[in-house]
């Protein structure tokens, strides 16, 4: 690269949830990429601690989570972290007068239901969602 003196230490990162779309000249060519990892799609586990983290302070009815995390099977974080993000807006339209927001089971389910069905097939690409290369 222009400017880096030759003993730089760079590394470049690529990231892709579609390797098999890759350019073979990139993918293909020693030298170009030196190493590939496979990230895998977040377990229950893994899930029950991306709901953790994205929830923060968000005050969340939980008790139907293990049934959640169980529909959640095979999307990624991006997918979890967009749930919260409309599951929010849910109880935020439900609770108008702002006296605490507070998201419900049912805000929960609302908002995966409609995730898992929406008809916008980038969407469901975009987030990872299951079937997203159908509709």
């Amino acid at each position: 690269m222009d400017g880096l003196a030759d003993d730089a230490d760079v590394v470049f990162l690529l990231t892709t949830n579609r390797a098999d779309v890759l350019e073979p000249a990139l993918a293909q060519r020693p030298g170009r990429v030196d190493q590939a990892v496979a990230i895998d799609l977040p377990d229950t586990d893994a899930r029950r601690r991306l709901f953790a983290l994205y929830r923060g302070d968000l005050d969340v009815d939980d008790s139907r989570l293990d049934t959640v995390l169980d529909r959640l099977e095979g999307v990624t974080a991006s997918f979890l972290k967009e749930l919260l993000r409309r599951a929010a807006l849910i109880a935020a339209a439900d609770q108008p007068d702002g006296d605490g927001l507070r998201v419900s089971a049912d805000h929960l389910d609302e908002a995966l239901d409609e995730l898992l069905h929406t008809r916008n097939a980038m969407t469901r690409a975009l987030l990872g969602s299951p079937g997203a290369g159908s509709g």
